[in-house]
């Protein structure tokens, strides 16, 4: 064959080869483009975030005791007053039999409560003085190595709140004290006839704190147990968080809260000491009815500017961990009955079968399945197969 020949076979040759690896590479797919991020060890929390209310812990409502004319109340709200002040004036209106008998009745039932509040400090106090021994005998047990540091934590929380609901207890008992005062005071205008002058009934305050609300402020005829004002100590505020029942079972007193949200330029600890037994029914923003529980939590730090009914932002720690290893929530999906992730390896998709433990809104606990510094595809969509060869932006 002549060699002209042989060059333009080969040279042929060579075109089919080209065109064909052309075609070949065309039609191979490409390499799908996807996101991912490394598994890290680090801290874990999993919160439940709810707005919230501050509220004086204890709180007053003065109520007129006998119906008749409010003289106007001279007090404006945050008005400071010391125990025993006259916060406000009711002229008393001539009784009637039966308002004879229901005043009567009144100074009976406020007797009772203080006697009851009596009991219940007397209760309270025996709580306080077990758990302040309880507290000392843990310490001394944690000092030992016989008892766990969570176990010391729980008997010097009993013990503070303890300590909170004794003095929840005295102020109960001043309250019920004033109660029957102010019963009392119902009984001046018994025996004055309609034309006879009748000493005007003077409400005073049970604590010495300030005017939260007068909810009563002109001079006008009030019927008995009108509330008249709300008093409080401004300087003692709790934090009231309702939750969805679902979430308040998980929450146990003594749980931190982080208070973000309330004006200032840093969060404030706070810590559960009480959730209510009882739920209520609340609608929400969409029009969904949601069984809610209040969570009451006391300041850690000082509370500074805020006051009584200020918004806040609460953040209720429920389990939390300095070191685990955790990936990316929108990395795991459920295929079946397992749970599973995408892992690169040399280039491909892998699928691995993983188990998770805790949970939050972005990050998830890897029990098993994954190590520490390996790649996991972020939010991995239908076209991403086991084996697929992907490519990650540079």
């Amino acid at each position: 064959m002549p060699p002209r020949r042989s060059r333009r076979r080969l040279l042929w040759v060579a075109v089919v080869l080209a065109a064909s690896a052309a075609i070949a590479f065309a039609l191979y797919p490409s390499p799908l483009l996807v996101d991912s991020r490394p598994v890290e060890r680090g801290a874990l929390q999993v919160i439940i975030e709810e707005e919230g209310e501050t509220r004086a812990r204890d709180r007053f409502v003065v109520a007129a005791p006998v119906p008749g004319r409010l003289m106007r109340v001279a007090a404006e709200d945050g008005d400071p007053v010391k125990r025993g002040d006259v916060v406000a004036r009711i002229d008393p209106l001539p009784l009637s039999q039966r308002e004879r008998q229901e005043a009567l009745a009144r100074v009976d039932v406020a007797e009772a409560a203080l006697q009851r509040a009596r009991a219940h400090e007397a209760h309270a106090r025996e709580d306080s003085e077990l758990a302040q021994r309880e507290r000392q005998r843990a310490e001394q047990l944690a000092r030992d190595g016989v008892i766990s540091t969570q176990l010391l934590d729980q008997a010097r929380n009993a013990d503070v709140t303890a300590r909170e609901e004794l003095e929840a207890a005295r102020f109960s008992v001043e309250v019920a004290a004033s109660e029957v005062k102010i019963a009392r005071a119902g009984l001046v205008g018994l025996d004055a006839g309609p034309e006879q002058a009748r000493p005007l009934i003077e409400l005073r305050s049970p604590i010495a704190g300030s005017v939260l609300r007068i909810l009563e402020k002109s001079e006008r005829v009030i019927q008995a147990g009108t509330p008249v004002l709300i008093l409080g100590e401004p300087d003692k505020l709790e934090i009231v968080t309702d939750v969805l029942s679902t979430d308040a079972v998980k929450i146990s007193p003594g749980a931190p809260v982080l208070i973000e949200g309330w004006g200032g330029d840093h969060p404030l600890r706070a810590r559960v000491r009480r959730i209510e037994p009882a739920g209520f029914t609340k609608v929400s923003a969409l029009g969904v009815e949601e069984q809610r529980v209040n969570v009451i939590s006391d300041f850690v730090d000082s509370p500074g500017p805020l006051g009584d009914g200020y918004r806040v932002e609460t953040q209720i720690v429920i389990w939390s961990t300095d070191s685990t290893l955790k990936a990316p929530l929108s990395a795991v999906f459920r295929q079946g009955q397992d749970w599973s992730t995408f892992v690169i390896e040399d280039g491909r998709a892998r699928r691995r079968i993983i188990e998770i433990g805790h949970r939050t809104e972005t990050m998830v606990e890897i029990l098993g399945g994954l190590s520490e510094r390996e790649e996991v595809i972020l939010h991995p969509s239908n076209e991403v197969l086991d084996g697929m060869r992907i490519q990650t932006p540079e």
